[in-house]
């Protein structure tokens, strides 16, 4: 089983953990809920360091990369990210991430909990003669995520670092202990979301000071199961429940954001060209109310009907914390994906109402 360089801080704070791929990670530290309020009402901190890091480097690093994916990365700049997706040639989607275009490397950084599958997928498209080389950094580097209204004020007290200008798909490096950090504007709970790379041996000393920082301002750890809640609310679709080889991109709201249809060829390109040409997206993902308690929040997978019709399935549920109510994203066929159109989501054995929902569900003030 492998450890975060965090995994003593956590066990200091009470946490309990799970297991996610190889990885033990904090779940929780006592009280999810507060967790959640925590990062709508002040500021949070995760410990991302079991997502999947690869480093790209070499005089090819771009145009093979760009090669494989499905975004156009040769306009990023340095300072900048995008998303992108690995598809099979059927467009199904393998993959899902950001591309960190640094000085001289590129980062890719998983968004979901998948370990180092990017990675091995990757190895395999690395021909003999090309000029880039590739290496997993889940062990060599550590993510942390700091959220909510007062994240930048954190930022800017620890580090002296003023990110309240840094546009989303941003990022700067900041030196802390002769080692560099970079410090990522992102996307993750619907607050001001930034993420914190840095060098494993210096992961602790780094945490330390931001809790020295962060404490009068209320500082709180959050785990998995607040970072679900506060995603789901955020309805940003997740590489593992909503974003796997059951899709393309286009059903799961991706254009213009995680492929591109004019950089030219590159694995499913023709079938995401196909279904701009002719509108032929079969399925779209929604956002659900749903009306049960928080003891019957649906199961993944669950099938959704209109009538007697099944019409599709869910791929995330919670019980939100901010709306208390059931939420869940999920993929109808396109006839029932209007906004306030009445369904049912067989939960438990249970035919329970459920009436379609504009994503996000939650919006920062």
């Amino acid at each position: 089983m492998k450890h975060s360089p965090l995994h003593s801080q956590h066990e200091s704070l009470s946490a309990d953990f799970e297991t996610i791929g190889e990885w033990e990670m904090p779940a929780h530290y006592g009280d999810a809920v507060a967790e959640h309020l925590a990062v709508r009402k002040g500021v949070g901190i995760a410990d991302l360091t079991h997502r999947g890091l690869l480093q790209v480097t070499g005089d090819d690093r771009v145009t093979w990369l760009q090669s494989i994916i499905s975004n156009d990365i040769l306009p990023l700049q340095t300072g900048q990210w995008l998303y992108s997706s690995f598809m099979s040639h059927k467009g199904k989607m393998l993959s899902y991430f950001r591309v960190y275009r640094l000085d001289e490397s590129l980062l890719v950084e998983d968004t979901g909990e998948v370990g180092d599958s990017t990675f091995q997928t990757f190895r395999k498209f690395l021909l003999y003669g090309t000029k880039a080389k590739m290496k997993s950094c889940n062990e060599s580097w550590g993510i942390l995520l700091m959220s909510g209204p007062k994240a930048p004020q954190l930022l800017q007290q620890s580090f002296d670092v003023d990110v309240s200008a840094l546009q989303t798909q941003a990022f700067l490096n900041h030196a802390f202990h002769d080692q560099q950090l970079l410090i990522a504007k992102t996307e993750e709970t619907g607050e001001l979301d930034f993420e914190l790379f840095a060098p494993a041996e210096v992961m602790t000393q780094v945490w330390e000071h931001l809790w020295t920082t962060g404490a009068p301002l209320g500082l709180r750890a959050f785990g998995t199961h607040a970072r679900e809640t506060l995603r789901m609310e955020a309805g940003i679709p997740k590489l593992g429940p909503d974003i796997n080889e059951k899709i393309v991109p286009p059903e799961a709201n991706l254009e213009g954001k995680a492929f591109s249809l004019t950089k030219g060829c590159y694995p499913g390109q023709e079938v995401v060209a196909r279904m701009d040409t002719y509108g032929s997206v079969k399925r779209r993902l929604v956002g659900l109310l749903i009306n049960s308690p928080e003891s019957q929040v649906p199961d993944p997978g669950a099938k959704i009907f209109n009538g007697d019709r099944e019409v599709g399935w869910i791929s995330s549920a919670t019980y939100s914390p901010t709306l208390n109510k059931t939420i869940a994203m999920g993929f109808p066929l396109r006839d029932f994906t209007p906004v306030d159109t009445n369904l049912t989501v067989d939960t438990h054995g249970q035919r329970i109402p459920a009436i379609v929902h504009t994503l996000p569900f939650y919006t920062r003030a």
